[in-house]
């Protein structure tokens, strides 16, 4: 007998020893779900076939509104629209790096070949929990990154989704509403479109690994050059219409755009790193998008018009307007342990010749052994020794301080360091006041933007061009040129300049992306351990 026939006798024959007539039919069908939801809540569980039902509370405020009538499902199972997004949850999910097997997708088949009234009932339940999880996800990520790393504060988008559940059951196709709860960011979906290519990829076999060996420079020959080629060949960074058998001008070209993307320079010569770097499996690139695709779920709904982008793990600055780079700059962040949080926030003002207020934890840690291996470090450094805050303010005079007995737990001093050459802050700091006392400034130290990895400072965050960004920052206030703060830069002393519009500053931390100005997918190392964490909490179940 077709299924179909069979599922509508069944519930005839129930509606008819319930004493109700067929054409009640349905309404069977809604107590029968009233009293699943009803018991579920009364016991503080509501399960389908032994997979919790996650959205428990969305769930049973949901359903009462609409009288308890089902949403995809009818007497015969799935309806066109339950047919649609269980179809849509086996795709879709996926291509944004979710697994679908977190949204009851198994369960669902399972449930769908079933002719019991009651598993009707859970079909209706577990689309219903999946719908809500997936769509929370989609808006806001399947993790909470304050719970894995103190250091990360999220502006996570909020939406309530029962609204977009009732939108749901008056449509044919559920997916738009959803697809909708995704960053509109292009370069969001940029990132999107290259993990599609790199599974294709990977399905179709490995790239092929470099041999470790001596560096590898243009004009050698052999098998660890001919398994280059092949390598570079694989990632798309020699076209194989380039391929001659050696390391030639074009294999060098290829070696310096692979170096670029991952962060490596670009001397066209396969050293230690670059040949790491290489041997990176193509499925762990994979998992680095997916957990980068994550990062961008945790991102606020609007990251403006008009923004300062300071990406961590890229050691790079960029001001963004109207989704494309005008600015951009190396930077130097926090070392691993002292590291650079990530957060958003908004530049209000700027200090030109800032005196810099050396926080206690490195006056005690780090300047304390300098000044006791000699004395007048503070003097030649333009340090202030102060004790006592406001009018209980007074200056030190450190010849007066047996530093012997001074320790890094007993430190009662305060150092302060005056504008000028030797000043940590350089010439000028750009101010968000937030909990972790974090800011961008200039740093004397100009030979650290030289290097490749720049992971070197007490957590905030120093700019290879700082003036150009204070020019940028301040274009709109005709009396703050790039003459008048060189002017005040010259005079050495300290100026507040308050911004005209509050500029958003968002400090974030991506191994993986798609580099607006070159269209290029880029990797880097993981500097601050921050990816594992990510993807081993990915594969877990879905937190409650």
């Amino acid at each position: 007998m077709h299924r179909c026939v069979m599922k509508s006798l069944l519930f005839l024959l129930f509606a008819l020893a319930s004493g109700i007539s067929q054409a009640a039919a349905e309404t069977v069908l809604e107590s029968r779900l009233r009293a699943r939801i009803e018991s579920g809540v009364l016991t503080q569980s509501l399960e389908v076939m032994d997979e919790r039902i996650y959205a428990r509370e969305t769930t049973r405020q949901f359903y009462p509104e609409r009288a308890y009538q089902p949403i995809w499902v009818d007497e015969d199972g799935l309806a066109p629209r339950g047919v649609a997004l269980a179809a849509w949850l086996g795709t879709v999910p996926a291509k944004h790096g979710l697994r679908p097997q977190d949204y009851h997708l198994t369960v669902i088949q399972e449930l769908d070949e079933t002719d019991r009234i009651g598993a009707i009932v859970d079909l209706e339940l577990a689309l219903t929990d999946a719908f809500l999880m997936v769509g929370s996800h989609l808006l806001a990520g399947r993790l909470n990154p304050e719970t894995l790393d103190p250091e990360w504060v999220a502006n996570r988008r909020h939406r309530p989704l029962g609204p977009l559940l009732e939108q749901a059951s008056s449509q044919e196709d559920p997916g738009p509403i959803l697809e909708a709860l995704l960053p509109a960011d292009d370069a969001y979906h940029a990132l999107v479109e290259r993990l599609a290519s790199l599974r294709q990829q990977r399905d179709m076999g490995a790239w092929p690994e470099v041999p470790v060996g001596s560096a590898l420079r243009e004009g050698d020959e052999g098998d660890r050059v001919a398994a280059l080629i092949r390598r570079l060949a694989a990632s798309g960074d020699l076209d194989s219409a380039g391929i001659h058998g050696n390391f030639d001008a074009d294999v060098a070209q290829a070696v310096r755009l692979f170096q670029r993307r991952h962060g490596l320079g670009g001397d066209a010569v396969v050293g230690p790193a670059t040949q790491r770097a290489m041997n990176v499996s193509i499925q762990e690139r994979i998992d680095q998008i997916i957990v980068n695709l994550e990062r961008w779920r945790w991102l606020p709904e609007d990251l403006g018009r008009y923004y300062v982008l300071v990406n961590i793990a890229n050691f790079r600055l960029d001001v963004i307007e109207d989704d494309r780079s005008i600015l951009e700059m190396r930077v130097v962040v926090g070392q691993p342990y002292r590291r650079t949080p990530v957060f958003s926030d908004r530049i209000s003002y700027l200090v030109i010749n800032p005196y810099w207020e050396v926080p206690p934890s490195i006056a005690a840690k780090d300047k304390l052994p300098l000044i006791k291996a000699d004395p007048s470090y503070l003097a030649a450094q333009g340090y202030d020794l102060l004790q006592g805050w406001g009018e209980q303010e007074r200056k030190i005079d450190p010849a007066t301080v047996d530093w012997t007995a001074v320790t890094a737990r007993n430190f009662p001093y305060r150092l302060r360091q005056k504008p000028g050459p030797f000043n940590a802050l350089g010439a000028i700091k750009f101010m968000f006041p937030n909990k972790f006392s974090v800011y961008l400034h200039d740093t004397p130290s100009r030979d650290l933007f030289a290097r490749d990895a720049r992971a070197f400072s007490s957590g905030c965050i120093r700019l290879q061009a700082p003036l150009d960004l204070a020019e940028l920052l301040l274009n709109d206030q005709t009396n703050w040129t790039r003459a008048a703060i060189e002017t005040v830069r010259a005079s050495g002393m300290e100026q507040t300049v308050r911004l005209s519009r509050q500029v958003p500053v968002h400090l974030q931390y991506w191994t993986a992306w798609v580099d607006r100005i070159d269209g290029q997918l880029h990797f880097t190392d993981d500097i601050y351990g921050r990816d594992e964490p990510v993807l081993r909490e990915l594969r877990e179940l879905p937190p409650t």
